[in-house]
């Protein structure tokens, strides 16, 4: 799961209370399917930091909360405000995570881009901009690893 740490970093999710916050925001359609197809309550995902001087996985999180609406689609006031979608059929989710581990140090994009176990990794593919990616059993214990987890 991506964030721009200048609006979303691994240490404001660290200072929520226990750690634990939602994970708004999410306007791509393939982004929410797996959102909300894919994540279930007890998984976890890395925090990546995305669009930044030194994009990477900067730790662990949990998924405490499945997929349910998110109400900043609702709200004119919100950024992430979507017209178009109605509450009664809500078009957008989130889920809760709270914080499993904050890697010692950061594994670099280019890191990973170096390991050839994980050429086959969609944060890795050409044009793939997806702020919500699956990864698979081998690439999580591989990068897991290399975060020191």
């Amino acid at each position: 799961m991506k964030s721009e740490p200048q609006a979303y970093s691994i240490d404001d999710l660290a200072r929520q209370r226990g750690g634990r916050d939602h994970w708004d925001g999410i306007r791509n359609y393939q982004a929410r399917n797996f959102m909300r197809d894919a994540m279930r309550a007890g998984d976890r995902a890395f925090f990546y930091h995305s669009s930044c001087a030194e994009p990477g996985v900067a730790g662990i999180m949990q998924i405490v909360r499945a997929a349910y609406p998110d109400p900043t689609a609702h709200d004119p006031r919100s950024k992430y405000y979507d017209r178009k979608s109605d509450p009664a059929a809500p078009r957008w989710v989130m889920v809760d995570v709270k914080l499993v581990k904050k890697f010692q140090r950061l594994v670099s994009l280019a890191e990973l881009r170096a390991h050839p176990q994980l050429s086959d990794m969609a944060l890795l593919r050409r044009g793939n901009r997806l702020s919500i990616q699956p990864v698979t059993a081998r690439q999580w214990k591989i990068i897991s690893a290399l975060g020191g987890a």
